[in-house]
């Protein structure tokens, strides 16, 4: 019996928590709604008389213009505390650029009059009004049309009702009795109490939208460009580092045994007639250099592009990598990553392998560490990887070190990357990639 019970009231408390979230929100939409309209006029009132006397007188004008720039950028943030209530999205606030430190005077008054954005203000102040004023009547007349209808029987007696009056229930047909007239006020209340969270919440999303759009969306679509150019520089620094990394590998390494095997065959081949036996001591030797000259090719093709990475994912690559390091590495990747259905694009698998493998590269190098931890998982569309070792710390992505490559390229994609090591240790260093 006692589970019974909790299983009732949890089946009739259910209904009650959507409920309560409708009604919650349309209190904010309807204040939101009704006391816009006042501060809309207030608004249009101020900015248009300082618009037109700061435009058409000249001396005066200047300092009037701009103080009518900065009365709208207060407008502009009251709205901003207002809107994220009714979109349920942050109002980025625009940065607005601040006059050179030591600018005269003269500087600092043309200095909102030469930006975007408070003419946006400006603008938004003067032109919500009319968008004010339609929400706010639509919102005025459902709650009216809803309170009204819905106890029209408590006051339907009290109200005249002279015979040559015609009302709408009698041009609908209906007779003029008490009973018919209730039952169709009471029909017309409900339908507007019923569609009232309805019309009040397109009201208020009609005004904060048009306010988001005139408050930060400027400011959206300058950060989104700004961003695109980051990504974009980062791109070309990271393959260019890449192909400079690449180039040093070659020379230094394949380049030079190539160089020495090419030596060895030549003295071998003066060696044949004189001194049979040193000449296949120098074969020898150049057979081993050839050997060390594949495996350091085969070396430099995994981290252009590993084969393992592309026949069975990012789990089995990352494996390889974490095996082959000379620091024991504890190794935790989301096994779905693996699976046909679970992995990401191909981009996104180079790029998180080229950050595994830079890392670890890293860790092994310069970090003196013991051991190493790696984390890979995906959460939502992101894809979080974390190393972290039990080294010296120091390390830091300042230029002229070895991570700046590596934040360029995670930058080019996108994603983020931080590095936090202390003198002394640890050092974490974390990844995330849009995927």
């Amino acid at each position: 019996m006692p589970s019974v019970k909790r299983m009732t009231t949890i089946s009739a408390a259910a209904p009650a928590a959507p409920m309560r979230s409708v009604v919650r929100q349309l209190g904010i939409d309807s204040r939101y709604v009704l006391l816009d309209l006042p501060l809309s006029i207030i608004s249009f009132a101020l900015l248009l008389l300082g618009f037109v006397v700061g435009v058409s007188l000249t001396v005066v004008g200047l300092p009037l213009l701009a103080g009518t720039m900065l009365l709208a950028r207060a407008f502009a943030d009251i709205q901003r505390l207002a809107g994220p209530a009714v979109l349920r999205k942050e109002y980025r606030r625009p940065a607005y650029r601040s006059p050179a430190p030591g600018a005269g005077w003269l500087s600092r008054m043309l200095n909102p009059i030469t930006q975007v954005q408070p003419w946006l203000d400006l603008s938004h102040g003067m032109l919500g009004m009319p968008v004010a004023i339609f929400g706010f009547v639509l919102t005025l007349t459902w709650w009216s049309g809803a309170v009204a209808g819905t106890l029209y029987v408590l006051y339907d007696w009290a109200l005249p009702h002279p015979p040559d009056n015609v009302g709408l229930h009698e041009f609908l047909g209906l007779s003029d009795t008490p009973g018919q007239r209730v039952l169709f006020n009471t029909a017309v209340g409900l339908f507007f109490l019923f569609t009232l969270p309805l019309v009040v919440r397109g009201c208020a999303v009609l005004r904060a939208g048009f306010a988001r759009l005139m408050l930060t969306g400027f400011t959206a679509v300058h950060e989104r460009i700004t961003t695109l150019e980051e990504q974009r520089a980062a791109a070309v620094s990271a393959e260019a580092i890449a192909l400079r990394r690449l180039e040093r590998d070659i020379h230094d390494g394949p380049q030079q045994r190539l160089v020495r095997l090419a030596l060895d065959l030549g003295r071998a081949q003066q060696q044949l007639d004189s001194d049979p036996e040193a000449a296949r001591e120098t074969l020898r030797e150049a057979l081993a250099q050839t050997r060390e000259t594949l495996a350091e090719l085969r070396a430099l093709s995994r981290g252009i592009a590993p084969p393992i990475l592309v026949d069975r994912g990012l789990p089995s690559a990352l494996a390889a990598l974490a095996g082959r390091s000379t620091i024991p590495v504890d190794l935790a990747v989301d096994p779905d990553l693996g699976d046909a259905d679970g992995r990401l694009d191909p981009a996104v698998e180079n790029a998180a392998y080229f950050v595994v493998a830079e890392s670890l590269t890293n860790v092994a190098k310069h970090s003196g560490a013991a051991e190493c931890w790696l984390t890979v998982a995906r959460a939502g569309r992101r894809l979080g990887i974390v190393v972290l070792d039990n080294g010296t710390g120091g390390a830091h992505l300042a230029k002229g070190h070895g991570l700046t490559g590596l934040a360029d390229r995670v930058r080019a994609m996108g994603g983020t990357l931080s590095v936090i090591s202390p003198l002394g240790g640890p050092t974490e260093i974390r990844a995330e990639l849009p995927c």
